[in-house]
């Protein structure tokens, strides 16, 4: 800990206040998802508790008919828009952080094996993160989720929803690992370590993932960051969309295609809260990505 402290990693972080502020955003959404069974006034999506008397009640003002107030306001159905943002945080987040480790398992395998071994699977796994980059993400996410539910059973649609959009938007983003682990591992096995781990006996799979690895993870952290914020986007696009998160378990993307159905007949709150809680999120995620990319890349320093 001392040595963290001492670090010139630790004194940058204290000398900037976006990455500090960015940094407490993030950590206090975290938080805040993964306590919201405590936070949460009610469950929001407890069928048993809403009372529909209670829909449109706007923020901070008691209900005409129960003549209860709510922080934020309430949707059509009658839900704690607090409550509901707070769940549907936790849900973006989750589906944000596992595509984004799927993206970085897959890239970083597919980037070594190509770095390391080169030949004709160098050839072909470069030629489809190409392909693949020639298309926008959200496409490319959108084109796996519609085949996966499309393969899965109609029961079961619902049920494995959350684990199709991982999967969709995890596949959509490797590209970017892959590439970046390519370049330094072509480096790194050039380096002498790795030839005297060639000469002891070690099979290129060892070379690669007990040599190798740890010497070109550090991009893939940075670049994950900034993943991170690009899935929880892709997420909320999908689920805006209608082909994303299942009502049952709404998203931040869920609650804002809910609130705009409303926005021109003068329920603002529904959509406006929602759509607030992405920005910030998703802006310091991307924020504390690019102070991390400068502070790590001694070329931008």
């Amino acid at each position: 800990m001392r040595r963290f402290l001492n670090s010139d990693f630790f004194y940058a972080f204290t000398r900037s206040p976006l990455a500090i502020v960015s940094l407490l955003v993030v950590v206090l959404m975290v938080l805040s998802a993964i306590l919201a069974n405590f936070i949460a006034p009610t469950n929001p999506f407890d069928a048993a508790s809403l009372n529909l008397m209670n829909g449109f009640t706007a923020p901070m003002e008691p209900n005409m008919f129960t003549g209860e107030t709510f922080l934020l306001g309430t949707d059509d159905q009658g839900r704690d828009l607090f409550s509901a943002i707070l769940f549907g945080l936790r849900v973006s987040l989750f589906v944000g952080v596992m595509a984004v480790g799927l993206a970085m398992v897959l890239g970083v395998l597919l980037g070594l094996i190509a770095g390391y071994l080169g030949g004709w699977l160098d050839t072909l796994i470069m030629r489809l993160a190409d392909i693949q980059m020639t298309f926008p993400s959200i496409l490319i996410a959108m084109l796996i989720f519609g085949v996966a539910r499309g393969l899965l059973p109609a029961e079961l649609r619902e049920e494995m929803a959350i684990t199709v959009l991982i999967l969709s938007i995890g596949l959509s983003e490797w590209v970017t690992f892959a590439r970046t682990v390519r370049g330094s591992t072509m480096v790194e096995k050039e380096k002498e370590y790795v030839s005297a781990a060639r000469l002891i006996g070690l099979n290129p799979w060892q070379i690669m993932l007990r040599h190798i690895l740890p010497n070109v993870l550090g991009p893939v952290l940075v670049i994950a960051t900034i993943t991170l914020a690009l899935a929880i986007i892709a997420e909320a696009t999908l689920s805006f969309l209608g082909v994303g998160a299942p009502r049952t378990e709404p998203s931040l993307g869920t609650l804002i295609r809910v609130g705009q159905d409303f926005l021109f007949s003068g329920e603002w709150w529904i959509l406006l809260f929602p759509a607030l809680t992405l920005l910030a999120l998703a802006l310091s995620v991307n924020l504390f990505g690019d102070w991390l990319r400068d502070t790590l890349n001694p070329r931008l320093r």
